[in-house]
């Protein structure tokens, strides 16, 4: 579809929106419902839509109906992630992940955008429970001019981020999804790696289990305040030798330090965040071993729970881009026999479908050594790149015995481009069964019902 067509077809859209920014900049009642009732950059695009009646247009509704479909069937990822892809302008896409991510994690947003006309982007990000999976509640959102989001799990339950572009704009996108404690290391210069003895291992000949995780260190290396808080105590114990106790009520938790050296604060001290709380020690029950940190944390009305997830930081990277950037937003095609599309990018996820050699697929996003295509009849998935090819050589030519409709979509009901008379040549570019993907003089491509019998093939 060239511009000129393209404008027209879509004008009252186009006007729409045009009415739709300056409803949005001076409407007294959008700000009355900002006091009363905040709204997400989201829920105010979509009340937009509605008051400027763009949601009764086919492309509006195209636009609603994708952000649902992003949160009722996000594609499963594992942590961390990235992948790129493309938002075309004339059919209204969103992405939809999902993930779980441990009690005391962060998860990390970032989207980058590139393009002549970058779109304003939203993320939104939900939480899902196995009981209510068609009510997922939204519990962080992106503002309106970021394109990062932050947010720290209060339960290790599947999270879905959600990735959304504004109508009639289009771009290549790229979003990184990390998780990332959301303490700081209570030892100065060390790691994750210094951690020796982990949660739930047997104390005493089994008859206690450990609460908390010990770091090792030289004797005297600074133990320091993972967050901002309040010393509530410091004192001696027999197990615990010399502790600090340290407040975090904006996590309803304390952190224990113990086995200490030497204590440098005083009940009541406020600290920020890599402030000196003592040095490493082995005081206490721990007079037999290397000097090391028992640190726990517990939290208000629960008791201790697992301090690793809240001070581990992996150093796994999401895998680098192994595709073509040149295929996002194309059509493809199955280069193999067979052609397994599963449910997230990994040889052991589960199978969506198998498809014939030739059968053509939309690549919509890439990550790694894979590419995220949605199938002629809507379905979504993972294809390893090497099991799909370009269209740039056709299958075969093949000449129109009758008149035929070249078709948006494939599907008998679908809005036809143009009717192609008898005797027109077709260069078939992909096939399935009811369908096949072609390209007419001039370049452009669409769908045509295959024919009962096979047409001969052109010179």
């Amino acid at each position: 579809m060239n511009l000129p067509q393209y404008f027209s077809k879509h004008s009252r859209l186009i006007c729409g929106l045009v009415f739709f920014v300056c409803l949005q900049a001076c409407s007294p009642q959008n700000t009355l419902r900002g006091v009363f009732k905040k709204q997400t950059p989201y829920e105010k695009y979509q009340k937009g839509l509605e008051e400027a009646k763009l949601d009764q247009t086919a492309l509006g509704q195209q636009w609603l109906a994708a952000g649902k479909n992003a949160l009722q069937k996000p594609v499963p990822v594992t942590l961390p992630f990235k992948e790129t892809g493309y938002f075309p302008a004339d059919k209204p896409m969103a992405a939809g992940y999902q993930f779980t991510v441990q009690q005391g994690q962060k998860v990390a947003v970032k989207v980058q955008t590139k393009g002549t006309a970058v779109p304003q982007v939203f993320l939104d990000l939900f939480e899902t429970r196995p009981e209510e999976p068609t009510a997922p509640k939204q519990v962080a959102n992106a503002d309106s001019t970021a394109q990062e989001l932050e947010y720290e799990i209060e339960e290790s339950v599947a999270h879905v981020l959600r990735v959304q572009p504004e109508l009639l704009r289009s771009g290549q996108y790229t979003v990184t999804i990390e998780a990332q404690p959301v303490l700081a290391f209570p030892v100065q210069g060390k790691d994750g790696r210094a951690i020796q003895s982990f949660w739930g291992q047997d104390r005493d000949a089994g008859a206690r289990k450990h609460e908390g995780i010990d770091i090792f260190a030289p004797r005297n290396t600074p133990v320091i305040a993972s967050t901002e808080g309040v010393v509530s105590r410091v004192s001696t114990t027999p197990i615990g030798g010399k502790v600090v106790w340290l407040q975090d009520p904006g996590r309803n938790q304390s952190l224990y330090y113990a086995h200490l050296d030497s204590q440098l604060v005083q009940p009541g001290q406020r600290v920020a965040i890599g402030d000196t709380l003592g040095l490493m020690g082995n005081t206490g029950n721990a007079k037999t071993t290397a000097p090391h940190l028992h640190f726990g944390i517990y939290k208000f009305g629960r008791g201790a729970v697992d301090p690793f997830p809240y001070v581990f930081q992996s150093k796994e990277k999401p895998a680098p881009l192994n595709v073509s950037e040149k295929q996002l937003g194309q059509w493809t095609r199955v280069a193999k026999a067979k052609g397994t599309v599963r449910q997230s990018p990994d040889t052991k996820a589960s199978i969506v479908t198998t498809l014939e050699k030739n059968t053509p697929v939309q690549v919509v996003a890439g990550t790694s050594d894979w590419y995220r295509v949605v199938l002629a009849n809507g379905q979504q998935g993972f294809m390893a790149s090497s099991l799909v090819e370009p269209l740039d050589k056709p299958l075969q030519t093949v000449r129109l015995r009758q008149t035929a409709s070249l078709l948006e979509t494939s599907h008998a009901q679908a809005a036809a481009k143009r009717t192609l008379p008898a005797d027109t040549s077709v260069q078939v570019l992909a096939r399935m069964e009811d369908f096949w993907l072609v390209r007419v003089a001039g370049g452009t491509t669409g769908w045509l019902e295959a024919p009962n019998t096979p047409s001969s093939p052109g010179r």
